[in-house]
């Protein structure tokens, strides 16, 4: 009796995997375009243009993400893209691959490239608006990509019987338009959020940099940073010198503003190491990014934390030597982060055209300097500030976060 009972359940799971209904139930064609040769340059709105990969994700369709044609061609009607059109992506990366989107008017000059794929619907069955929704529901997107095929994340391909086999549930057409307008409306909301919640976001991390000025404002910049400290740029090492263990190498690439990380060490041998004690590093010390494309779109400063050594300076990277009768460390920390040096950076990097900043670029910048004493109690006004600022940074992140989820959810 009890194999009995286990058989019959296990019928019925076959049974009601049988029932399952498929986008292949209400799938009348599968439409391929056609692999052009295109140039490396988006096409102009009224230029004909083959659709990249990156027109179908999950947000609307994007019509300017489309590559120019390198020869003349008359394409079939079939390989324009239409209002009406739901599109599905057949190859992309495994967060992407299978996307779609319904395409809201006429584009006459797009064309369907041969990894973009419109789905023709028996609209008597299944309405376009609900299909958008289901083919994005998790049911759907387990399906995909469990199939979708590919040695690397970077690029995963669907087959057009994994897209005809899609699981998703299909209630009556009267309710299919019904979820899709709810949908629909909620996820406009949603949208309204999260456009709001990235406004608190950007608004935030401009708060920081608003409380670094002010606590600069009102003083004179009377005094080139070589007066107070000496750049020290790092040293060259030899690729091939470098080895999974060792004393790290603090490279460029180790610095993110504020602070030291060591994701993707590289290392010295360190008998090797110990010829090149000069640039070892110390906790307390004030870093700088030298690259410029970094420098001017970022700050790319970093203090030493305790963690962070024993380390050697690499090249394109700066250390300062600090006169600590003049500065503290702290109040040199935060002006690099302020406007006045980032603008100051920015004059240098337009005008002389370097792919590098080289340390004497950085030590003429001028910088209000005032008793060590009054650097201090500046210090201590503006971390209290900025632990505040951090706190809304964090929160308004957070509630991005909150909002990005509901989508899915």
């Amino acid at each position: 009796p009890a194999d009995a009972g286990d058989a019959g359940r296990q019928d019925e799971v076959v049974w009601r995997m049988s029932r399952q209904p498929t986008l292949g139930h209400v799938l009348l064609d599968i439409q391929a375009g056609k692999s052009f040769q295109t140039a490396e340059v988006l096409a102009r709105p009224d230029e004909l243009g083959v659709l990249k990969v990156s027109a179908v994700t999950w947000s609307e369709f994007q019509p300017n993400e489309a590559k120019s044609l390198v020869d003349a061609y008359e394409p079939e009607a079939s390989h324009r893209v239409c209002r009406g059109d739901l599109l599905i992506s057949r190859a992309n990366t495994k967060e992407f691959v299978g996307a779609v989107v319904l395409v809201e008017r006429d584009y006459p000059f797009r064309l369907l490239s041969d990894k973009t794929l419109r789905l023709v619907i028996d609209e008597e069955r299944a309405a376009k608006e609900y299909l958008l929704f289901a083919l994005r529901a998790p049911k759907a997107r387990q399906h995909i990509e469990h199939y979708a095929t590919g040695t690397s994340d970077s690029m995963r391909n669907i087959a057009q019987g994994v897209i005809a086999s899609i699981p998703i549930d299909l209630p009556s057409l009267d309710e299919q338009l019904r979820v899709a307008t709810r949908l629909k409306a909620q996820l406009a909301e949603v949208e309204t959020a999260r456009q709001a919640a990235q406004v608190q976001v950007r608004e935030s991390r401009l708060l920081r940099r608003k409380i670094i000025d002010d606590a600069f404002d009102g003083f004179p910049e009377n005094q080139p940073i070589a007066e107070v400290a000496k750049l020290q740029s790092g040293y060259a090492f030899k690729s091939e010198d470098f080895k999974t263990s060792g004393i790290r190498l603090l490279r460029n690439t180790n610095i993110l503003p504020g602070r030291v990380y060591w994701d993707d060490a590289v290392c010295l041998d360190e008998a090797e190491a110990a010829r090149y004690s000069s640039y070892l590093l110390e906790e307390g010390d004030v870093l700088i990014s030298l690259d410029r494309p970094l420098i001017s779109s970022g700050i790319k400063v970093a203090r030493v934390g305790a963690a962070d050594v024993p380390s050697l300076l690499l090249q394109r990277v700066g250390r300062f030597l600090l006169k600590p009768e003049k500065i503290d460390g702290d109040f040199l920390h935060a002006f690099l982060q302020s406007s006045l040096f980032i603008e100051a950076i920015t004059g240098h990097d337009q005008s002389l055209g370097v792919p590098h900043i080289s340390p004497g670029q950085v030590e003429s910048v001028k910088m209000p300097l005032v008793p060590l004493d009054e650097q201090r109690r500046i210090v201590a006004r503006l971390r209290a500030r900025l632990a505040e600022a951090d706190v809304v940074a964090q929160a308004a992140s957070a509630q991005l976060a909150d909002i990005e989820r509901l989508p899915q959810r």
